[in-house]
């Protein structure tokens, strides 16, 4: 699965932006997709996931009635609404993809296969 995010840039605190992912056609039924952020000098953490099957969503604490993720599966993409956005968002964001096999659609990192190369979020 290729991955390409787009969207990022400059936003003032309080401000919105929204991020896209154009993935490649997803050869099996389900997936989870997610967004992950990295801070500089920090660890990469997960954002948010879903799982195309179900379009079940889970979020981080730190973002929950903030971002809002979707996805358009004729579209092959994925999105993140971020509001009400803070310093603290600052980061890279990264799209992430992995075959779906039980369970829910984790938010860490380790498990996720396929990555874009990010795009830059900036809060200020």
């Amino acid at each position: 699965v290729q991955l390409v995010e787009s969207g990022g840039g400059s936003v003032r605190t309080g401000g919105s932006l929204t991020l896209s992912c154009s993935h490649s056609e997803l050869s099996y039924s389900a997936y989870c997709l997610g967004w992950f952020r990295q801070a500089l000098g920090k660890e990469r953490e997960g954002v948010t996931t879903l799982k195309t099957r179900s379009s079940m969503t889970f979020y981080a604490d730190s973002v929950k009635g903030r971002f809002t993720i979707a996805h358009d599966n004729t579209k092959n993409t994925l999105t993140l609404r971020m509001n009400n956005l803070k310093p603290e968002d600052t980061a890279m964001y990264y799209c992430a993809a992995v075959r779906h096999t039980y369970g829910g659609c984790s938010l860490s990192q380790a498990g996720y296969r396929f990555w874009g190369l990010g795009t830059q979020v900036t809060v200020s």
